[in-house]
């Protein structure tokens, strides 16, 4: 009986045809301009995690780096970003110097561990739009801070918000004026139900701070340049007298003789974090941060963080003449 399977030829058959070739394409989406950041810390782990964050998202673009305040002018003059992330404690010119001048060309999110209250109201009085202490955000909400920043919606951590609320509580409050609605503010408000007026809720107390006297630039001040901004205040450190006039001064903590990271570090321990905490907030390990915790325990004369952390804050004086105690396991 013949074969009735027809013979290949060889010949390669033809696709078939699509069955949705004869419909247009989808129309593909505009991308939308994004969001321009330059990012200022002259830690170069912090960096390198902020950098890889922010360019992780499609609407965001870190179009530069910066290790302190001058180098975060630069590029800001060259990139003309959206938003600045900026640190407060860098070599050379410091976050706080610098700001006055980043802000005319970009709004301003201070991102840093330093947490005392006079730099955070200084900050702000110098124009930051926002005030993030690390370890007190995740990364959404810093994404989420770096995209309200641009459409002028202010951030800020517990940390900051505890401090600006009590600048706000502790500055005289101005007098009610006509500006306000009729009948809003009136003491005849207050006394129709019973609220004795026997104490003036506008008398300033004895401990609040006086007017800062820094004045950020004008339009007649001289013209701002790279050689102007370098002969700003080069330490932070340096220049906090000049928010405390008036005030109790500041514990003095240049004595310790702590670098950079080990102040970070020992910021993190008075505020209560473990090892374990401390490490994933400054992205090292918990060796690692042993480590730096024996040599500030070597430096501030302690045995134990409790010890460490009173000399830290100001509260015992900070001699000793141990030689400090060690990280145990």
């Amino acid at each position: 009986m013949p074969d009735q399977t027809p013979h290949s030829t060889g010949a390669p058959q033809p696709p078939p045809p699509h069955p949705f070739a004869d419909l247009p394409l989808p129309r593909q989406p505009r991308p939308a301009r994004c969001l321009r950041v330059v990012v200022a810390d002259d830690n170069p782990v912090v960096r390198a995690g902020l950098t890889a964050l922010l360019s992780g998202r499609a609407d965001i673009e870190v179009v530069a780096e910066a290790t302190d305040g001058r180098e975060a002018y630069e590029a800001a003059q060259q990139h003309r970003p959206d938003v600045v992330l900026l640190d407060v404690r860098m070599p050379g010119v410091d976050g706080i110097s610098a700001l006055p001048y980043l802000v005319r060309i970009a709004p301003v999110v201070m991102l840093t561990y330093s947490r005392e209250s006079e730099i955070v109201q200084e900050a702000l009085r110098r124009g930051a739009g926002g005030y993030l202490v690390h370890g007190e955000f995740t990364a959404d909400q810093l994404v989420d801070a770096v995209r309200d920043i641009k459409e002028g919606r202010a951030h800020f951590t517990p940390t900051a918000a505890g401090a600006l609320l009590a600048q706000l509580r502790r500055d005289p409050a101005p007098a009610p004026t006509a500006s306000l609605p009729e009948g809003l503010g009136q003491s005849s408000s207050a006394t129709a139900y019973g609220i004795s007026p026997s104490v003036n809720p506008y008398t300033q107390p004895q401990h609040a701070a006086p007017a800062a006297h820094f004045q950020p630039p004008t339009a007649s001040s001289a013209p701002i340049s790279p050689e102007n901004l370098s002969q700003v205040q080069p330490h932070v450190g340096e220049s906090s007298s000049e928010w405390t006039s008036g005030r109790p001064a500041a514990v003095d903590r240049s004595r310790f003789q702590l670098s950079t990271r080990e102040a970070e570090i020992m910021d993190l321990i008075a505020s209560g974090m473990n090892n374990q905490q401390i490490a994933a907030t400054c992205f090292i390990s918990e060796k690692t941060v042993k480590n730096h915790i024996n040599r500030i325990f070597a430096k501030l004369h302690s045995t134990s963080r409790s010890e460490a952390a009173a000399k830290w804050l100001g509260v015992v004086p900070a001699k000793g003449t141990g030689l400090g105690g060690v990280e145990r396991d």
